[in-house]
């Protein structure tokens, strides 16, 4: 949560009482209050210290009840809009996941998006590029799994760990095939650039696109990495390159920060999930979808006179068929 916003919210609890009795207009309402607190928006005064890694309170073993209750009335108002978004077949929603790693970033997905229809959404992971990706701009790879109108696209990592990890690894750049003279002090910036205006182009032609930081603690991603160990069904999720990349954690955080700062906008924004709390962050990304689901006006595609008048003539048949 925004330290700043801390007095503008009301306790948790208070936000999420009554849920049973919720219209589908209040609910989609107070998912847009909750995630509210977590938009970025213009990022250029954007400071990661004032965003906090847990949740500003803690509801401990009997609140998960409600925790579950308030996530599962997420995701099954996620499923009924993305049908919308599906058959309406004009908009299409584009959610990029970053994070550290242990930061919740395949859980979130799994939960959030576990009422989604797959026929209407993608999931594409990017990992170190082949030499095939190298080949071609930094943006190329990434473009090839948009999503196409009428359905969610999600990138689990992106196009943003060109101004992340080879941000933080700069041997990484020297590997990229680019010509030397493109190689300046001011590649950074650049890249910042082609990301805003490439944002901005999809945003031109319908495809909203929102990135989500999963702002986990350091100390919460230890405990995490020794639960991988700990437990042999996790020791697969964990390597030693993991661990090593925690010596570079200030570095990651002001990367993420000048990443954030500088490609941050109204239209393509960033959310900075406390990320600390895996449920509550679920929560949070949850409400920030609905949020941007309910902007774009989704309605079903309506049908003129003579398709009704055909409809109608079909049911008659339909009903006139003999046992």
């Amino acid at each position: 949560m925004s330290k700043s916003s801390k007095k503008e919210s009301n306790n948790f609890e208070d936000k999420l009482i009554n849920l049973n009795n919720l219209s589908k207009k209040e609910l989609v309402q107070r998912a847009k209050t909750f995630s509210k607190q977590y938009w970025v928006g213009d990022g250029e005064n954007f400071k990661l210290n004032d965003y906090e890694t847990k949740a500003s309170f803690n509801l401990g073993e009997e609140g998960k009840p409600l925790v579950n209750q308030t996530l599962q009335m997420g995701v099954e108002a996620l499923a009924a809009m993305q049908d919308v978004l599906y058959a309406q077949d004009k908009w299409s929603l584009l959610l990029i996941f970053q994070a550290m790693d242990a930061a919740g970033k395949d859980g979130a997905i799994k939960h959030v998006m576990s009422g989604v229809n797959p026929q209407g959404c993608q999931v594409s992971s990017f990992k170190a590029p082949s030499s095939e990706d190298l080949d071609h701009d930094f943006l190329w790879r990434c473009q090839k799994h948009l999503p196409e109108r009428g359905r969610i696209g999600i990138f689990n990592r992106s196009y943003y760990e060109e101004v992340l990890v080879v941000r933080v690894h700069e041997q990484i750049l020297k590997g990229q095939k680019l010509p030397e003279k493109l190689v300046t002090e001011d590649i950074w910036e650049e890249r910042f650039q082609d990301i805003r205006n490439f944002e901005k182009y999809l945003s031109r032609n319908g495809t909203i696109v929102l990135k989500f930081f999963l702002n986990v603690s350091k100390n919460e991603q230890k405990e995490r990495f020794i639960e991988r160990v700990d437990d042999p069904d996790k020791n697969w999720k964990f390597s030693a390159t993991d661990a090593k990349e925690r010596g570079y954690w200030g570095d990651y955080m002001f990367a993420y920060e000048e990443l954030i700062k500088n490609t941050s906008t109204k239209k393509s924004p960033w959310y900075v999930i406390p990320a600390d709390n895996k449920s509550y962050a679920r929560i949070a990304i949850a409400s920030a979808i609905i949020h941007a689901l309910d902007e774009m006006e989704l309605e079903y595609p309506k049908v003129d006179d003579a398709k009704r008048a055909e409809l109608k003539a079909i049911k008659q048949t339909l009903l006139d068929e003999k046992d």
